[in-house]
């Protein structure tokens, strides 16, 4: 869509779907409401309002004049997206929480502006809840636009079926993050930097960001400080918690909290969701009749919560809690060294996915082997016989959405039946398929494949019998369950049971007053999966989510007043 003329009204709205909500001019009278929250700015022709690449100030509101709106990717090239010219606004979603811009933004001829810079344009949404709804659908569907294009991002060269390319757009994909993704079989420019950079297989892809900068196949953290996903963190602040983890009960938690005044900082190693972000189609939350995508749902409690103030931190890996509170506060050690401080935390860290005892299976993850299934894998299904292997919503919700793709899905289940760990709907649902075959009594033993390359075939065999039997298959997909993410919490004092699980609550021998979500360590509690005794859904997570704001509130009141 970027890139087309776009002159007239008509051309307008056949390249910009929902042109009209996508870009509204405001009127006089909102225009007038703007202005309590922000400064004229005057720019000279040519000169740049914002660059791709750099924070941008804020959200510019066109009082006089035009600005054109245009895109550069790292090789160069640019291209034209639209005109913007009185009444009409600069943003997307990134300017919420002080991001990178995405585009390029010159005025053209002398331009005067509103400006209002990221902590004006939350107040604003909050103070002036019809016109912050005009703005924020505005923002959303412009990031929605710059993904569909594939502008404002990095620029991955490599051949879309390896297993570099496909992990780093599902790192980009799982966070919003517009990216484009050239062969240098089709495409000129991408044959010339692989001529001149030379990579080694291992190092594919190049990815070109849009100050130039060539990366050979980086780290997910390595990617996301390029682009400017990721900033400093502020050694000299102390927020009001600190939240590990973004999935429905972190996210959940950052919302409730942010809202109701708290500072707020959330962490997560990977992307926004959790493992409910990689869901396909999640059919039984309340509130949506007709289903909706885990990442959709994920997607707007992530906008959400920036839209309060809650500053979201990913990729960011935290290594250890410090619960020693020399200082009054609790300290997150991140990967490289930095603490994030914070008067109280949420652990909300969920699960990790488990890996299963199957012959040779670390060789070919990335490479045939998934944990989830979003459109990337799927599309890497088309017309092919895959297996999965799984018994739950999760196995049931993806065999469902890849057999939309799939010549055939193959579903291994250890158990005989799947009544007693899968949703009725889900059930029927995967009856009434016919490309979907249920083995039950089985299991996934071993992977075989070309040494190096892709896998092939498919080892597997009844609980009832000895022999082993083969599915000739490129994708296995395993969804069997998860382990709890807890590592981080070593050496500080937080109970776990057993299997890994926070334990929380009364089981911790505390007196009943005590919050059901607090954990053996004041100041510290726990949501979501992460929690022992959890009912492992996403309406759960949420809801504990939202519950242990409250817990949050007390305890934060009772640690600032002044021991007697």
């Amino acid at each position: 869509m970027l890139g087309q003329e776009t002159s007239g009204p008509a051309n307008l709205a056949s390249a910009f779907p929902r042109y009209e909500q996508t870009f509204p001019v405001l009127t006089t009278e909102e225009i007038a409401r703007m202005r309590h929250f922000g400064e004229e700015r005057h720019y000279k022709s040519g000169e740049a309002l914002f660059e791709t690449g750099k924070v941008g100030p804020g959200l510019f509101v066109v009082l006089s004049g035009h600005v054109a709106i245009s895109h550069h990717d790292g090789l160069g090239r640019v291209t034209p997206i639209i005109d913007q010219g009185p009444g009409q606004f600069l943003a997307e979603i990134g300017q919420l929480s002080e991001r990178a811009a995405l585009v390029d933004g010159h005025a053209e001829g002398d331009v005067t502006t509103l400006l209002l810079s990221p902590a004006k344009l939350r107040a604003l949404m909050v103070a002036e809840a019809d016109l912050g709804e005009r703005i924020m659908r505005a923002l959303i569907l412009r990031r929605v636009n710059l993904i569909r294009g594939g502008a404002g991002g990095p620029v991955l060269i490599g051949p879309g079926n390896s297993a570099g390319v496909i992990r780093l757009q599902g790192f980009l994909s799982r966070n919003g993050y517009p990216h484009h993704l050239l062969c240098p079989h089709v495409d000129a420019d991408a044959a010339d930097v692989i001529a001149r950079y030379r990579p080694l297989p291992e190092e594919l892809p190049l990815v070109v960001v849009p100050d130039g900068t060539v990366l050979r196949n980086p780290r997910e953290s390595e990617l996301a400080r390029a682009i400017g996903m990721v900033r400093a963190v502020a050694t000299d602040k102390v927020y009001d918690v600190a939240v590990v983890g973004s999935g429905p009960a972190g996210l959940s938690t950052a919302v409730y909290a942010a809202s109701e005044g708290l500072s707020v900082a959330v962490c997560d190693t990977r992307a926004f969701g959790g493992q409910a972000g990689a869901s396909a189609r999640i059919e039984n939350y309340l509130g949506f009749p007709t289903g909706i995508s885990g990442h959709a749902l994920m997607a707007r409690a992530f906008n959400q919560a920036q839209k309060f103030g809650a500053e979201i931190m990913i990729p960011t890996e935290v290594k250890s809690l410090d619960c020693s509170r020399a200082d009054g506060v609790f300290g997150l050690t991140l990967e490289n060294g930095d603490v994030v401080r914070s008067r109280a935390i949420v652990i909300a860290s969920g699960a990790r996915y488990r890996r299963p005892e199957i012959e040779n299976l670390a060789d070919y993850e990335g490479r045939g082997v998934w944990y989830w299934a979003s459109p990337i894998e799927a599309s890497l299904c088309a017309r092919q016989q895959v297996v999965l292997v799984g018994g739950g919503n999760s196995a049931g919700q993806a065999a469902v959405f890849l057999s939309g793709h799939a010549s055939k899905v193959q579903m291994v289940i250890r158990g005989g039946g799947l009544g007693a760990s899968m949703s009725r709907y889900l059930i029927e649902r995967i009856e009434a398929a016919p490309n979907i075959e249920l083995i039950f009594n089985a299991e996934v033993v071993g992977l075989e494949g070309a040494k190096e390359s892709s896998l092939e075939r498919v080892r597997w065999r009844s609980r009832l019998a000895p022999e082993e039997m083969r599915f000739d298959a490129r994708n296995l997909f395993l969804f069997v369950g998860a382990d709890p993410a807890t590592g981080w919490l070593e050496g500080c004092g937080v109970k776990v049971d057993r299997a890994g699980f926070v334990v929380t609550g009364a089981s911790n021998g505390a007196a009943a007053a005590t919050s059901a979500l607090q954990t053996s360590v004041p100041g510290v509690f726990a949501v979501g999966d992460v929690r022992s005794g959890s009912v492992k859904r996403v309406g759960g997570a949420i809801g504990e989510g939202a519950a242990v704001v409250a817990a949050l509130h007390g305890y934060l009141n009772d640690s600032a007043r002044p021991s007697l």
